[in-house]
């Protein structure tokens, strides 16, 4: 292995370790909360798994790409969750932001890694630690300044701004994506096997299972924005089998249909969750994110990706960044709708979600595409585009060449 790689490998060490004493020093001037949690530790498993079983096996679709799907996984959340706890403390000094109990931040913090393991997602096989490190850092402070904004001058609860973490993560990730080199045309790493796809439906599996944890686990009526969840994820499940056997040519189900679009009406549903009275609302979204998704699906890749000259591994623009769409346009709808007899409040009512849809929308694409660009730098070692989706070039696997 030639020596910029192996300079590669040893950086990786002394990163993780520069983070952490970073977060020992921060961590050293904080103390914990002894004040009663309003969130329960169940509550934290159910985020906790979905993050880190769901989202990992979600990713283990490339067939020589598994070990890193999880393994960097895992490292990018541990030091996420920490890295977001950091930057909540750091806010403590800005005017008009509340301390969290201990178990409440733990939580916020896992959510808002949901941003940044969507964004490794389209950029997935094409980034070294180092780099998957560096963009998780950047995200969260990007991620977080925009949710101060939100609440600080947009006055929008807590959990709406969470729900901007699938958007947010869409674009940012797409908008880095940009700045990284395509794939070889061809190239057969960039493919999965019925091995490699069953684990990522595994992934699939969980975060179906923990979604309503994530879009109730913060706010008010839990139990309706549980059953909103419920019933939205249901519909999109039934109308992706449904549309997966209408169009393909031998009436067969497509896995990358199921894997995508089962989740999409989770996503969409997030914004208004706690707030829909009628459980057919829910449903309808459901079905709308779920036709949105797999005709994305189709022309995203065909059409608007070759044009941008973008490269997006997981489908994330089509599995989260269009379904968050239609929640946030759902929820200014729904807002009309029952807000139109208060007609003076009604206008600023909208034009609030609007700015915080285009805010979060901007301020992802313009940190996505500059984070892109740094991390293309000599400085972090980028890998070459004929290692790309290589597990060998990071773990020992010995075996990989011999028919993994």
């Amino acid at each position: 292995m030639p020596a910029h790689y192996r300079n590669f490998h040893n950086s990786v060490p002394w990163l993780i370790l520069f983070l952490e004493v970073v977060f020992f020093v921060i961590f050293y001037f904080s103390d914990y909360d002894e004040e009663m949690s309003s969130i329960s530790y169940p509550d934290f498993q159910d985020v906790n798994h979905m993050v880190i079983f769901g989202f990992g096996f979600f990713l283990t679709f490339l067939k020589r790409y598994g070990f890193s799907s999880t393994g960097f996984n895992l490292l990018i959340i541990v030091l996420g969750v920490q890295c977001s706890v950091v930057i909540e403390e750091l806010l403590l000094f800005l005017p008009d932001w509340p301390r969290k109990d201990d178990m409440r931040r733990i939580v916020k913090a896992s959510l808002s890694l949901t941003a940044v393991i969507i964004s490794i997602g389209a950029v997935l096989g094409k980034t070294n630690p180092v780099q998957l490190s560096l963009m998780t850092v950047v995200e969260m402070v990007a991620f977080h300044m925009t949710r101060w904004m939100h609440t600080k001058f947009l006055q929008i609860s807590d959990n709406i701004s969470m729900m901007h973490a699938h958007l947010f993560g869409a674009y940012f990730g797409l908008a880095a994506a940009s700045r990284f080199s395509e794939p070889l045309p061809g190239s057969e790493k960039n493919a999965s096997t019925p091995k490699s796809d069953l684990l990522s439906m595994l992934g699939t599996v969980f975060l179906w299972v923990f979604w309503p944890s994530f879009n109730s686990v913060i706010g008010e009526n839990k139990i309706i924005a549980i059953s909103n969840t419920y019933f939205a994820l249901a519909v999109s499940t039934v109308t992706a089998f449904m549309l997966s056997a209408l169009i393909t040519k031998d009436g067969k189900f497509k896995m990358t249909h199921i894997h995508s679009a089962v989740l999409a009406g989770g996503v969409a549903v997030g914004y208004a969750a706690h707030s829909i009275t009628y459980p057919w609302i829910a449903m309808i979204l459901g079905l709308l994110a779920s036709v949105i998704t797999i005709l994305g699906s189709y022309c995203l890749p065909r059409c608007l990706n070759p044009v941008l000259k973008i490269h997006d591994t997981s489908g994330v623009h089509f599995t989260f960044g269009l379904p968050s769409m239609l929640g946030a346009l759902a929820h200014v709808v729904l807002l009309v709708i029952e807000n139109w007899t208060d007609k003076p409040s009604l206008c600023s009512l909208v034009m609030i979600y609007i700015w915080a849809f285009f805010l979060t929308m901007d301020v992802a694409l313009i940190t996505g595409f500059i984070t892109g660009f740094i991390l293309n730098f000599k400085l972090f070692k980028t890998i070459p585009v004929s290692m790309y989706f290589e597990d060998q070039f990071y773990w020992e696997f010995p075996h990989l060449a011999v028919g993994f």
